[in-house]
């Protein structure tokens, strides 16, 4: 059983009491992390203050816990992480998901988690925004699943049922919220996301097995948040934005024709493995993330107080 007192006691002497009860939680992923600018009476409680929290180490990504009103009219009170966790920092899965369990003791109802992805599917253009609508963790089939262990809290599932993980209503609320901002149509997409551990990219051969296993998308996090959010009894959105396309060739170009082509004298075009860097995540993540900030907000309008 986890203890969560001495990071609510914190919070409490932090922020102010109109701001303490959240009813929709924020993760922000690569890039997205300038919500801020966003809220309204917004307080930042910096991770190193909170008992529980341990710091986000990765490019992009700042380390602290954002309390304010979020939306039109006096907004919707939301709590939203700057910065989130990944088991490939060193982090145990129970830090991973500590701060999900902070907002769900909050009285956090629904969750909104943003990632940077890759695309696996060949009709995701980079920019595109997915919603994600099911995930293959191969983690969690191969031992590394966050809710393994002691359980935090007994009264919650012990066997949990992820059939319907992804709230029909939240997704549909993503799309009205693009009819109602006249964002184009082809800017959304839904899809499957796959999560791996990292902190590598995918091979190419990695990229094709994911890709005939149904995903749509790829990426290094999500999936241990989104969990911990359904053991405690949260509706989960989750919006993945391609930042990338996954390198999968259709073949591979021979060394051995290459080598002997130049002996030859008649190598004309050498082979080059493409690649993909951080950076590029991080200037796709900047470019589109005024878009995602503009789409979340308009669905916390949509969201009812009961959902």
């Amino acid at each position: 059983m986890s203890d969560y007192s001495a990071t609510l006691d914190t919070l409490k002497g932090l922020v102010p009491e109109e701001l303490l009860n959240p009813r929709v939680g924020i993760i922000c992923g690569s890039g997205l992390s300038g919500l801020p600018a966003s809220l309204k009476q917004s307080v930042l409680v910096s991770y190193d203050q909170l008992p529980g929290f341990v710091q986000s180490t990765v490019p992009g990504h700042k380390s602290s816990l954002a309390f304010g009103l979020m939306g039109s009219g006096a907004g919707v009170p939301v709590v939203a992480m700057l910065g989130r966790f990944h088991p490939y920092e060193g982090h145990k899965l129970s830090s991973v998901v500590y701060p999900v369990r902070v907002m769900a003791k909050l009285g956090v109802k629904d969750i909104i988690i943003t990632n940077a992805a890759g695309a696996l599917n060949p009709e995701l253009v980079v920019g595109t925004i997915v919603v994600v609508h099911d995930h293959i963790a191969l983690p969690n089939l191969t031992g590394m699943n966050p809710l393994l262990g002691p359980q935090t809290d007994l009264s919650l599932p012990r066997f949990l049922p992820l059939s319907n993980t992804y709230s029909r209503l939240l997704r549909k609320l993503v799309f009205q919220a693009a009819h109602d901002l006249s964002i184009e149509r082809d800017a959304l997409a839904e899809g499957t996301y796959a999560w791996v551990s990292g902190p590598t990219y995918e091979t190419p051969a990695e990229g094709r097995f994911l890709r005939a296993a149904g995903a749509d998308v790829v990426g290094m996090s999500t999936v241990p948040e989104v969990l911990a959010a359904r053991e405690e009894g949260m509706n989960v959105l989750v919006l993945s934005l391609v930042t990338n396309a996954v390198v999968i060739p259709s073949g591979y170009k021979s060394v051995r024709d290459e080598f002997e082509a130049e002996i030859a004298g008649t190598l004309t075009n050498p082979g080059v493995d493409d690649v993909v860097s951080h950076e590029e995540v991080l200037s796709l993540g900047r470019l589109k993330g005024d878009l995602m900030k503009s789409l979340v907000e308009k669905v916390l309008e949509f969201i009812p107080s009961d959902a």
